[in-house]
């Protein structure tokens, strides 16, 4: 199916039920290899994501909770026309199936749908697919790049990592950029960034039906280095969990106002953290170069592919790698296996120094061996972005020549971004 698309199977599932959503996962995954599930848990979620991620295929629950699906189709609809919109509706309502179709939707499914019926359904949309264009998919400089660091367990350095890496993206790319302390069992963020502010993520809770950016603006705090950070409350005083939609809404939100969200994500992986990590643009693994954390990063990495995440999404990050009996990064590629993307050198003291002075040391020893990893790994996030912006400007230049096709030079001069077109 993906062959004749040449690019990953971009699938949105808008339902407020997650059992929905399992199902339409465990249909895809048996029948289909290369494809990502965007799962919108809100209607009024679903014509901003779908605006963001071009998808092939749309598929609309008429369990809404409320809300219209019909409105809801002919709104997507007219905003996405490029994509093939599948209405699940269950099998008495068939009036609400034809409204469905009138609405725009191209075809419905019957409710429950066994696995076989899906899949053919979605061959049978996508035949005469049209393609998205993906240049508004692909164009990140036009809305917030979304980076969660993440762990498989605790003491990895985790929280060390995107505070540094978030101080030194704001030095590095000149770009506005927030970090979301999302360790809701034990928040250290304001701890490690000295920071003492009155405000949280638990003030935006209540406000989550006018949720815009002002309110968000509202609740940051800024820190002596220029990023904003959204802060987790105190262990115990969140009176309330955080939903998955309510995760959205505000990634949605701050993916408006910042070129880079940096999330510092702790345990356990629930459904709340795997809305951040659903949204995310790259997920930064930490982990120690030791055997209890080779076991568990193997584990973490197999519930991403088990999840749909494609490979290139998640980068893994050594801590602490030049620390005495560590486990050789070759030793631990050919384990997990998947590659490492960066290794930082290992400076206990002055992390511990850094921790507990709440200065970070991106920027008060950004020379150190430990301030150059840090930086490091900035710099591959910022080359990551201009490789895909460089990558749409190439698509741009060669769709700009028309039915004239480009000579082998003009290729050249395309690919190496000197071409006058």
């Amino acid at each position: 199916m993906t062959s004749a698309l040449k690019e990953t199977l971009r699938i949105l599932l808008v339902t407020p039920r997650e059992g929905v959503s399992d199902a339409v996962e465990e249909a895809v995954g048996t029948q289909i290899d290369d494809y990502h599930l965007y799962w919108v848990s809100e209607p009024d979620l679903a014509i901003a994501r779908a605006e963001e991620i071009l998808p092939h295929v749309i598929l609309v629950d008429d369990d809404m909770r409320g809300a219209s699906p019909t409105s809801l189709i002919r709104e997507v609809a007219s905003r996405a026309p490029a994509a093939a919109i599948l209405a699940l509706v269950e099998s008495h309502a068939m009036n609400q199936a034809r409204q469905a179709v009138l609405a725009g939707a191209r075809a419905f499914l019957a409710k429950p749908f066994r696995a076989d019926e899906l899949v053919a359904s979605l061959r049978e949309l996508l035949r005469h697919e049209r393609i998205p264009d993906t240049e508004s998919a692909d164009n990140h400089e036009s809305r917030g790049r979304v980076v969660v660091f993440c762990a498989p367990k605790g003491g990895t350095g985790r929280t060390t990592l995107a505070v540094n890496t978030a101080v030194s993206l704001a030095m590095e790319a000149k770009k506005p950029a927030v970090l979301v302390d999302a360790d809701y069992a034990s928040p250290s963020v304001d701890v490690v960034l000295n920071l003492h502010a009155q405000r949280d993520i638990s003030d935006l809770l209540p406000k989550m039906s006018h949720l815009d950016e002002d309110l968000v603006a509202g609740v940051l705090t800024e820190h002596a280095s220029g990023i904003q950070v959204l802060l987790a409350p105190t262990f115990g005083y969140l009176t309330s969990p955080v939903s998955f939609p309510q995760v959205q809404k505000i990634l949605v939100v701050l993916k408006r106002m910042f070129s880079w969200v940096l999330v510092d994500l702790g345990l356990p992986l629930d459904e709340v953290a795997y809305a951040f990590l659903d949204g995310a643009d790259r997920i930064v693994i930490s982990m120690l170069p030791e055997m209890v954390g080779l076991r568990n990063t193997r584990l973490m990495l197999k519930q991403f592919r088990n999840r749909g995440y494609p490979e290139q999404k998640t980068w893994l990050v050594v801590n602490r790698a030049s620390m005495r009996a560590r486990i050789a990064p070759r030793d631990i590629e050919e384990l997990l296996p998947f590659k490492i993307k960066l290794q930082i050198p290992d400076d206990q003291p002055l992390a511990t120094y850094s921790i507990n002075r709440g200065v970070p040391v991106a920027m008060r020893h950004r020379r150190s061996a430990l301030g150059r990893g840090f930086r490091k790994l900035a710099q591959y996030l910022v080359s990551d972005l201009s490789e895909v912006a460089g990558a749409t400007a190439r698509r741009r230049a060669v769709r700009e020549l028309g039915d004239e096709m480009p000579n082998s030079g003009q290729l050249k001069e395309i690919a190496a971004g000197q071409s006058g077109y």
